[in-house]
C-alpha cells in the first residue's frame, strides 16, 4: 500500500521543488506556482494511474498544514492590537460572507455550495478556508476546485495590485498593513505584499491576517450547522423531537472538519508557551512544505474543461465583493487609525 503512494508523492514533491526553484528566480509565490504547475501537468499530460493514490493524499497534507499554522496565531499580539482591530476583522469577515452569498444566489444564480466556498475563501483565509468549509458541508469536488482556483487568481492579482495602490495613494505603512490584512485573501500573499512595502506594514498585515484566520473554526461550524439543518428539513425529519435533534447533531459532526480541533489545540499549546522559538520555526517550515504538496495536488486535479462550464460568474462575484469591501475597508481603516 505504501509503495503505491510513493510515485504520487514523488510527483507532488517534484512539482513543489520546481515551484520553489522558479520562485527563487521569478517574482511569484511558490505556492501559487505549485498550483499552476500542477494545473498545466494535469491538463496536458494528465495524472498517470500509477500516481493517482499518492496524488489523492493532497487533502491530508493540506489539513495537516492548517493544523500546524495554529502555532503562528499569537493570541497575546491579537489582544494587544486592541478592540479596534477585532471589530474591524469581525465587520470585514461578516460583510464579505454576506455580500458574496447574496451576489452568488441572487444576482449571479450560482449554486449554494460554490457561493459558500467563495464566501469563505474571500472572507477568511483563501484556499484553507475553502477546504475547511468544503469539509464541513461535504461540498462537491468541482465546487471546491473552482472556488479554490478563483481565490488563487485573486491572490495573484492582489499581490501585485495592493502595493501599487498603496504607493499611488501614499498610504502610511501601518494603514497599508492593516488594510491588506483585512481585505486580501490568503496569508502568503498578505505577508508578501506587506513586507514588500516595509517591515512595519508587513508586521501589521500579518497580525491582522492571523486574527482573521482565527475565524475559520467559527465559520466552518456555522456553515456545518446551516447545511445540516437544511438537509434535515429537505428530508422531512426536522419534526421528530429529540431523535431529530440527535440526527442534526450527527450530520453536523460527520462533515465537521475534525482538523479544526487540532488547529485550536495547536493555538492553545503555542500560546501557553510550551513551544520554543525553534519549535515554532520548524512547525512553520513544515506547514509550508505540506502546503506545497497539497497545492501541487490540487492543481493536478483541476480540470479546465469543467471550470469553463461554470463560466465567469464566480470571478465576477469575487471581483465585485473585493472592490466594495476593500474600498470601504480602506476608508474605515483611515478613519479609525
Amino acid at each position: 500500500m505504501r509503495r503505491s503512494l510513493l510515485p504520487g508523492l514523488a510527483l507532488l514533491l517534484g512539482l513543489g521543488l520546481v515551484a520553489r526553484l522558479l520562485a527563487s528566480v521569478a517574482p511569484a509565490n511558490h505556492l501559487v506556482l505549485a498550483i499552476l504547475l500542477g494545473l498545466v501537468v494535469g491538463n496536458t499530460v494528465g495524472i498517470p494511474s500509477l500516481t493517482r493514490a499518492g496524488v489523492g493524499t493532497h487533502k491530508l497534507w493540506l489539513k495537516t498544514g492548517i493544523v500546524l499554522t495554529g502555532a503562528s496565531v499569537a493570541l497575546d499580539r491579537v489582544a494587544a492590537a486592541g478592540p479596534r482591530v477585532l471589530v474591524l476583522v469581525a465587520g470585514v469577515v461578516t460583510a464579505t460572507l454576506l455580500l458574496v452569498e447574496a451576489l452568488s444566489r441572487v444576482a449571479f444564480h450560482i449554486d449554494g455550495e460554490t457561493g459558500s466556498l467563495l464566501a469563505a475563501g474571500s472572507g477568511i483565509c483563501g484556499v484553507s478556508a475553502v477546504v475547511a468549509v468544503a469539509e464541513s458541508i461535504d461540498a462537491d469536488e468541482a465546487a471546491v476546485a473552482y472556488a479554490a482556483t478563483t481565490v488563487l487568481l485573486f491572490d495573484a492579482l492582489t499581490l501585485v495590485a495592493y502595493p501599487l495602490v498603496g504607493a499611488a495613494l501614499g498610504l502610511p505603512d501601518r494603514i497599508f498593513g492593516i488594510w491588506a490584512g483585512l481585505t486580501m485573501f490568503s496569508t502568503g500573499p498578505v505577508t508578501a505584499a506587506g513586507f514588500a512595502v516595509s517591515e512595519t506594514a508587513g508586521e501589521w498585515a500579518v497580525l491582522v491576517k492571523l486574527t482573521r484566520n482565527a475565524a475559520i473554526g467559527v465559520v466552518a461550524v456555522a456553515y456545518a450547522v446551516l447545511y445540516a439543518r437544511g438537509r434535515t428539513q429537505e428530508r422531512g425529519d426536522g419534526d421528530g423531537g429529540d431523535g431529530a435533534e440527535q440526527g442534526l447533531l450527527a450530520r453536523i459532526w460527520e462533515p465537521f472538519p475534525k482538523f479544526v480541533v487540532g488547529f485550536v489545540a495547536v493555538v492553545a499549546v503555542a500560546n501557553l508557551g510550551l513551544l520554543s522559538t525553534a519549535d515554532l520555526a520548524s512547525l512553520s517550515n513544515a506547514a509550508d512544505w505540506l502546503f506545497l504538496l497539497a497545492f501541487a495536488g490540487l492543481g493536478l486535479e483541476i480540470r479546465l474543461s469543467e471550470l469553463r462550464e461554470t463560466g465567469y460568474r464566480p470571478v465576477l462575484v469575487v471581483l465585485v465583493t473585493l472592490l466594495v469591501v476593500s474600498s470601504v475597508g480602506l476608508v474605515v481603516v483611515q478613519a479609525t487609525f
